[in-house]
């Protein structure tokens, strides 16, 4: 088939499309390949929402789609050219999930796209397929639950079946049910709001005047959803967020520093600081007083930090070039709190990074669990006895989470638990959860999925 033609995507559909394709072919991240396109591009608003939601959509729903078009095309996907495979993802999308838009106008638009990604045999081709589809979609036929509950749960929510396994043993089919179904929202945009500058009201007032409707969050004191935008890359025009009114952050995410609860003039450490969003938070509860020592491995990720503490004007962040796994021995016990928010599988977040799904298997979390350990070990060497040590990831898998804390625990008799619920607010609940930590879920509190767990060393 033919190399695409040259230039910015046209149609919001073809910036999609192009992003869908180095998601397929290149492994790029789904986000950064639509800025990537989004950003060569002329298209408004309501064409970029379009490309958004069918870039994000499409790698949500994969497994569902490529079982629908897998009913009906003569030539398996897996054998198909990727720009017809993805070409045809798109359409589906629209047409199963869509319903504002015609079916056969999401068919004559993926014609289109053939024609000028292949010839007029692919357009042909593609047209067949879609009509066939729309024909019997009706009557589809679905893996039966009772036969294969894994694989028929997996195609249903399109999740990958080792994760469907695992959630429905761990939590049962109702449960499971709800958690893959939140997975597959879409979540909303949330943002900080920087106390060393504004009151949640006073930016909301100042985000009203430029256009932007917000409500506050639930759970934390600082938050904001933005209910009129919906990226990141969209909040970067406003003088709110230029002025360090706001900065980006999941709400979850803002609980880390809450149950942290840094005082003013404590030395702080932020063990894997980038983009600086726990590190700023850090500050800002410090009332931008003491020392907060924000660490990363790679250079570039140490410039963004200082670049948001500088937009924030939080100016005890100071960002430190260093591997996590060897703070121990370059900080002893000099730190009067150490935040571990740790890399990890970010199970937590599939709604957030729909491709994160696909990325994923028990052997990338099974090696991240060293890694891991090793950091806290590492962390809990730089803390001065009676110090206080957070450990929080972005995944709900408890070998990352409550397995990987209560084994440090145990093995460590200088430090305890602490009671995690006096630093969270009340519309979180403790029932069923233990004391020294929380497990956040989506389908639940509406949040991504988070852990975080308080100790004390205690000598």
């Amino acid at each position: 088939m033919p190399r695409p033609k040259s230039g910015p995507p046209r149609t919001g559909r073809e910036a999609a499309l192009r992003a869908l394709y180095d998601v397929d072919i290149k492994a790029a991240y789904a986000n950064l390949a639509l800025d990537h396109h989004l950003s060569r591009s002329q298209l408004d608003g309501r064409e970029r929402a379009l490309a958004t939601e069918l870039a994000y959509g499409v790698t949500r729903r994969r497994a569902t789609l490529d079982w629908a078009i897998g009913q009906v095309a003569a030539r398996p996907l897996e054998k198909m050219d990727p720009w017809v495979r993805n070409i045809l993802r798109e359409a589906a999308y629209q047409i199963l999930y869509m319903d504002r838009i015609p079916p056969a106008a999401a068919v004559d638009q993926a014609v289109e796209l053939a024609r000028q990604y292949g010839h007029e045999g692919v357009a042909k081709f593609v047209n067949g397929v879609l009509r066939n589809l729309i024909r019997r979609l009706p009557g589809l036929p679905w893996p039966d639950e009772a036969a294969d509950p894994v694989r028929a749960l997996a195609v249903q929510h399109s999740y990958p079946e080792w994760l469907v396994a695992q959630w429905l043993e761990r939590f049962g089919r109702g449960e499971a049910v709800r958690l893959l179904e939140a997975g597959n929202q879409v979540p909303p945009l949330t943002v900080r709001v920087n106390r060393l500058k504004a009151t949640r009201e006073e930016a909301a007032a100042a985000l009203a005047a430029e256009g932007v409707r917000t409500e506050p969050t639930r759970h934390s004191p600082q938050g904001l959803i933005i209910q009129d935008l919906t990226s990141a890359s969209s909040l970067e025009r406003l003088e709110a967020m230029k002025q360090g009114l706001i900065t980006v952050q999941d709400e979850s995410s803002m609980l880390a520093a809450a149950v942290l609860n840094p005082q003013p003039g404590w030395m702080v450490i932020d063990v894997a600081a980038a983009p600086g969003g726990k590190a700023t938070h850090l500050a800002e509860l410090m009332d931008n007083r003491g020392r907060v020592i924000a660490l990363d491995i790679h250079p570039h990720k140490v410039a963004l930090i200082e670049e948001n503490a500088e937009r924030l004007g939080t100016t005890i962040v100071e960002a430190v070039c260093l591997d996590a796994r060897r703070v121990g021995e370059a900080m002893p016990e000099r730190a009067d709190a150490v935040l571990c928010d740790l890399p990890c599988s970010g199970l937590g977040t599939l709604a957030r990074r729909p491709d994160a799904r696909w990325r994923k298997s028990p052997e990338d979390v099974e090696a991240l669990v060293p890694i891991q350990r090793a950091i806290l070990e590492s962390a809990a060497k730089a803390l001065k006895p009676g110090g206080v040590l957070v450990y929080s990831t972005c995944t709900i898998q408890p070998k990352e989470n409550e397995e990987l804390v209560e084994g440090f625990v145990a093995d460590h008799p200088e430090f305890r638990f602490d009671r995690v619920w006096d630093y969270l607010p009340g519309t979180i609940s403790p029932e069923g959860q233990a004391e020294g930590y929380v497990q956040l879920l989506p389908h639940v509190h509406g949040t991504d999925g988070f852990f975080i767990a308080r100790m004390v060393k205690t000598g």
